[in-house]
């Protein structure tokens, strides 16, 4: 449902995606995993056009687009079926949890209120969250406001679901909240594309995963074969550092 090809950016004339080509087929979790500065977090920002890639194409759907070229109105038509759960939660700090899911409905969307109230209060319940629907965000855990901000990217009905780094804002202790319904979600079939440092969650949850470094994939394939028999000398070592470190 999604492929992209030869995906570049650089900041600054210093190049930070170098030529990324992927494929995410429908019901994929995709794990993307790698040492920090790799470029993780600016891939999944060019894919949902939170930044302007400067050159590669892109396959949504049954649609391509070239990623240097595309149109305002491409980018709303793709934006329209995906989701986006940020690292800091980015949830307005004076509106209610079920105020945040709907915001985007009734103003982007042009749902009405009623309808849209509707499908939070599904969202809500569905991350487990229905009884503080009416909370704001200063009165939630850290995990909490996570939560809302995967409720606010359910009630779109994405396609797929792009996650920066989910977990790596959480104290630890509420990390597991936020798995659970990402693997709850997993279950369900929901595609999703997941920059993590969760390494559990990348072996036992995702169907692949890739390892980028220095804005390069060094390697990808199935999640259990990636873990069990790493092909490149860096991601073994990546790997080994990792176990070590546990």
């Amino acid at each position: 449902m999604l492929e992209v090809s030869n995906l570049s950016k650089s900041f600054g004339g210093v190049p930070v995606l170098r030529g990324i080509s992927m494929r995410v087929d429908k019901g994929d979790v995709t794990a993307v995993i790698g040492p920090s500065g790799g470029g993780k977090t600016t891939l999944l920002r060019c894919l949902n056009f939170l930044e302007r890639a400067d050159d590669g194409q892109m396959v949504f759907g049954e649609n391509s687009y070239d990623l240097r070229n595309i149109s305002k109105r491409d980018i709303a038509a793709v934006r329209m079926r995906t989701g986006f759960v940020f690292q800091s939660f980015n949830l307005f700090s004076n509106k209610t949890a079920i105020q945040n899911v709907t915001e985007g409905l009734v103003i982007a969307r042009k749902m009405p209120r009623e309808e849209a109230n509707d499908i939070a209060m599904k969202a809500l319940e569905r991350v487990g969250l229905k009884d503080r629907a009416s909370y704001y965000p200063g009165q939630l855990s850290g995990g909490q406001q996570q939560r809302v901000a995967i409720a606010r990217a359910l009630a779109t009905d994405p396609e797929i679901i792009y996650f920066d780094e989910p977990t790596s804002a959480l104290d630890p202790e509420l990390i597991g909240e936020v798995l659970a319904v990402m693997r709850d979600l997993a279950g369900s079939g929901m595609t999703m594309l997941v920059v993590t440092h969760e390494m559990r969650f990348a072996r036992d949850v995702s169907s692949q995963v890739i390892f980028m470094e220095d804005g390069q994939i060094i390697e990808s394939g199935p999640s259990a074969a990636f873990f069990a028999a790493p092909r490149e000398a860096r991601t073994q070592t990546f790997l080994r550092n990792l176990s070590a470190e546990e």
